[in-house]
C-alpha cells in the first residue's frame, strides 16, 4: 500500500458564476506532503480569504499531529519509540488510530496502518526488470502486522510491540483533514466550498448559482479525458489508482498499490472512485477495493451502506456498486 497523490486527477468543474451575491474564491498550496486545493464560497472575497486561511491552519495543525516524516510529530514519537514503550497521544490522534485498526481488522490487513514499516522492493520507475523473489516479498513485510499495534484507551497510549514497526496514515490523514475543515467552515456559518486533498474530497452546499459542484473524475486510460461528470452536495469523493504507476510481467499489471498483508501489488483494478458522506472512511475503502479486488472489495462496501463506488479493471470494464446513487451516471472510457 503506497501513499496516493495524484494517480486519478479529480477536477472540480466550475459553472459561470453570473451576477449573484456570493463569489468563490479559491488557493492552492503544499500541505501533508502533497497537493490541496481549497475552494470557498461566502458573501465578498475578504471572508474566503479569511477561512481559506482557517483550513490552512487546520490542516497545519492536523499535520503537525500526525505527520510521520515530521520528526518532532507524535506519531513520529510512536514509532521512534516501538519495541521501546508506549507513547501517550492526545485523544484525536488515539482515536483516528482506532479507526485505521478498525478498517485493518475489518480487511483483514488488506489495509494496514503499519504498512509504513514495508520494505520498498517494489520500483515503479521503470527500473525493474523482474519480480522480487517470494522471499523477498515476505521479508518486505516482516514489521507489518496491525495486530501488533497495542492501544490504551485509559492512558491514551499507543505501543508498537516489534522494533523497526511504524504507523502511517498517509492518504487516510488527508481525508481526515478534509472532513475536519468542512465540519469547521459549517460550524463557522461558510454554506459551500470544496476540500480537496491529492485526490480526497470533501464538499458541502452548491455553487453561487445555485447548482451543485460538478466533479470530473479522469480517464485511467486516457488521462487527458474524463471518465465522467458527477454532481455532488455534501458529500466526499476518493479515488485509488495506478494507471500512473505499475509493473507489467509475463502480461500482468502489478499496481503501485501493495497489499501489507501479503507484500504482492495489488492486481484487477486500475482505478477505485468511492462516493459517501466522509472523506476518511471513502479513502480507507477506495484503498482496500484496490487491494481486495472486485468481488471481494463490493462484499466490503456492502458493510457500508451509505458509501458507494466505480471500479474501473485492467481490461476496462466499468463495475458500479448496486447502490451507487448517480442514475445518469455514463462513464466514457
Amino acid at each position: 500500500m503506497s501513499r496516493k497523490y495524484f494517480f486519478l486527477l479529480i477536477a472540480i468543474l466550475f459553472v459561470s458564476q453570473g451576477s449573484y451575491a456570493q463569489i468563490v474564491r479559491k488557493r492552492t498550496t503544499l500541505l501533508m506532503g502533497g497537493r490541496f486545493d481549497i475552494t470557498i464560497v461566502a458573501k465578498d472575497s475578504l471572508l474566503a480569504e479569511q477561512n481559506i486561511d482557517a483550513v490552512i491552519a487546520e490542516i497545519t495543525r492536523i499535520e503537525n499531529l500526525i505527520s510521520d516524516w515530521k520528526p518532532d510529530s507524535q506519531l513520529s514519537e510512536v514509532n521512534q519509540n516501538a519495541g521501546i514503550r508506549p507513547v501517550k497521544v492526545d485523544r484525536e490522534v488515539f482515536e483516528l488510530t482506532q479507526r485505521a485498526i478498525r478498517f485493518s481488522e475489518i480487511t483483514n490487513g488488506g489495509f494496514d496502518i503499519s504498512f509504513a514499516a514495508m520494505d520498498k522492493i517494489w520500483k515503479f520507475d521503470g527500473s525493474m526488470t523482474a519480480m522480487p523473489s517470494a522471499e523477498a516479498i515476505r521479508k518486505s513485510v516482516e514489521k507489518v502486522g496491525y495486530k501488533n499495534i497495542i492501544l490504551d484507551s485509559v492512558q491514551s497510549t499507543i505501543f508498537l510491540k516489534l522494533k523497526g514497526m511504524k504507523i502511517g496514515f498517509g492518504a487516510l490523514g488527508e481525508g481526515y483533514a478534509t472532513d475536519k475543515c468542512r465540519d469547521m467552515m459549517l460550524a463557522k456559518g461558510i454554506k459551500a466550498g470544496i476540500i480537496n486533498g491529492s485526490g480526497d474530497m470533501s464538499t458541502w452546499g452548491k455553487q453561487p448559482n445555485g447548482k451543485n459542484w460538478n466533479i470530473g473524475i479522469t480517464n485511467p486510460f486516457h488521462p487527458e479525458k474524463l471518465l465522467a461528470v458527477v454532481p455532488l452536495k455534501q458529500d466526499a469523493v476518493t479515488t485509488s489508482g495506478s494507471y500512473e504507476k505499475f509493473v507489467v510481467f509475463d502480461s500482468k499489471r502489478y499496481s503501485h498499490i501493495i497489499n501489507p498483508a501479503t507484500g504482492y501489488p495489488a492486481t484487477g483494478l486500475c482505478s477505485v472512485t468511492v462516493f459517501g458522506p466522509n472523506a476518511e472512511t471513502a479513502n480507507g475503502l477506495s484503498t482496500s477495493l484496490m487491494v481486495l479486488g472486485k468481488t471481494a472489495g463490493l462484499l466490503l462496501l456492502n458493510k457500508y451502506p451509505d458509501y458507494s463506488c466505480v471500479m474501473i479493471t485492467d481490461n476496462g470494464k466499468v463495475v458500479q456498486s448496486k447502490n451507487f446513487r448517480m442514475k445518469k451516471f455514463k462513464a466514457r472510457l
